[in-house]
């Protein structure tokens, strides 16, 4: 018999009716750190003090709590988790997990006691480490038993993410604490539970103490813990991004509702090719272009710029992230009339793609109206004598309200009297009042006039007191 338990994995160690220790196989006396048998003690007392053996919760076991004094007084027992440390070694430290066994003779009388220890330190110290690991982390995350589904395991991070005690996850059943409530699919991931399988990630909302849900990711995982089949809960916190994509999501509704009611016509479009995005209802009714003749098109292919260089001056301006406001270029309507645009543009980003939100504003009318100011003008002015100075140049700023400083060398194309004449002209001077003034011939007036008609490129004298007052005249 003792060849046969000699070679057991498990230690055996045999104490007789009188407390003494006699005999133990080499597994027994290795899983104590010990060569010799009387290293273990001679008797049960000796063992006591030779071996200090704790709970798991780390509390020390009383003298009668010790397996060999139960097994000594009859009881048969199992699985009884101890940590077993040392008096003499404080480096020593065993986890046992000990049975017990008593051998009687054919009088039922107990003869010989055993205990049957096996060494699990290996084991509790992985289920240690996990703890520890499982604790620290600050993923949220719960293990619930498979056999009652009932959490045997709470983080921190799942109490701090929910805000529950952990008194009112510990014991609890799936059902009370669902952590699968709302979930995506979740009959499959109940099954799944059942199954004791892997539940892919899904969204879900958990049900917090207050009653309020938040938005999780969760995924469950099959694990063993304690030699029992388990599920490991984890669970990324959505709640912020789900804030921050209602927001984004209400903010564009309002913007998509001020675009579409907007009484100027707007367009959005993708960059670089200007690519239609969207297009609002008074831009549909001012260009006569419906939505859908539009979207994913580029303006170019929509033929929509009648002047192909301003265009492209435009489109320049927008790659250099120039700011755009008030550009004047012309637009062709669906039906081929040309309109005058004010265009203002602003660069956005719509759902990650950089755009800019186009502004247009038709000022046709303005100009038809300016024109046909200029040309009542023209019509009446056979005498500018009648013309105050203030008429004449705001006549000429209507004209050509962006005239640059350049122009003025054109003056310098001029003869000293013939410039006498122009200003002469521009004060509104006929040219009686200038052959007086500048004491010559009327022919001789005539001349100049015919000489500074053709160095202007005009041929009328409301164009010539135009052209000099744009050049400033009104200086010498």
């Amino acid at each position: 018999m003792q060849q046969i338990i000699a070679g057991l994995t498990e230690g055996i160690v045999l104490i007789d009716p009188d407390h003494s220790i006699v005999w133990a196989n080499e597994t027994a006396l290795a899983i104590h750190g010990v060569e010799e048998l009387v290293d273990l003690g001679a008797d049960a007392a000796q063992y006591r003090k030779k071996f200090i053996l704790k709970y798991r919760n780390n509390h020390p076991l009383k003298p009668k709590q010790y397996p060999i004094e139960r097994v000594l007084a009859g009881q048969l027992f199992r699985d009884v988790i101890v940590a077993v440390t040392r008096t003499d070694d404080e480096a020593f430290r065993r986890v046992h997990q000990v049975r017990s066994l008593i051998l009687t003779n054919a009088a039922e009388v107990g003869e010989s006691m055993v205990l049957v220890i096996q060494d699990v330190t290996d084991r509790f110290s992985a289920e240690e480490r996990f703890e520890k690991t499982f604790n620290a982390n600050p993923a949220p995350a719960l293990i619930c038993q498979l056999s009652d589904l009932r959490y045997i395991k709470v983080n921190q991070g799942f109490l701090d993410m929910t805000g529950y005690e952990r008194d009112a996850v510990m014991d609890r059943s799936i059902y009370e604490v669902d952590v699968l409530e709302s979930a995506e699919n979740r009959e499959e991931a109940v099954q799944a539970l059942h199954e004791g399988s892997t539940i892919p990630q899904r969204e879900a909302v958990l049900r917090l103490p207050n009653g309020d849900g938040k938005f999780v990711i969760v995924a469950g995982q099959p694990i063993e813990v304690a030699e029992q089949d388990c599920m490991l809960f984890t669970f990324i916190d959505l709640e912020a991004r789900k804030k921050a994509e209602i927001s984004l999501s209400q903010s564009e509704e309002r913007f998509s509702k001020a675009f579409r009611l907007a009484p100027v016509p707007m367009m959005v479009c993708a960059l670089p090719e200007l690519r239609v995005i969207e297009v609002n209802t008074a831009f549909t009714k001012a260009t006569g272009y419906a939505a859908d003749d539009m979207l994913g098109k580029a303006t170019s292919d929509v033929n929509l710029w009648k002047d192909v260089k301003m265009y492209r001056e435009f489109q320049a301006k927008l790659d250099a992230h120039e700011a755009v406001r008030n550009f004047e270029i012309p637009m062709r309507t669906r039906e081929g009339v040309m309109i005058d645009c004010m265009l203002s543009a602003e660069h956005v980003v719509i759902q990650d793609e950089d755009c800019i939100l186009c502004v247009v504003q038709d000022i046709t009318e303005y100009k038809r109206s300016e024109m046909d100011l200029i040309a009542a003008i023209e019509a009446v002015m056979k005498d500018t004598s009648w013309f105050s100075r203030t008429v004449m140049e705001k006549l000429a700023q209507i004209r050509h309200p962006d005239a640059s400083n350049k122009a003025k060398s054109e003056l310098s194309d001029l003869t000293p009297r013939e410039r006498e004449v122009l200003i002469l002209i521009c004060k509104g001077h006929s040219d009686e009042d200038i052959s007086e003034i500048l004491k010559l011939s009327r022919n001789t007036v005539r001349n100049h006039v015919s000489t500074l008609y053709s160095k202007m490129g005009v041929n009328r004298r409301s164009a010539a007191v135009v052209w000099g007052r744009e050049r400033g005249v009104v200086s010498y």
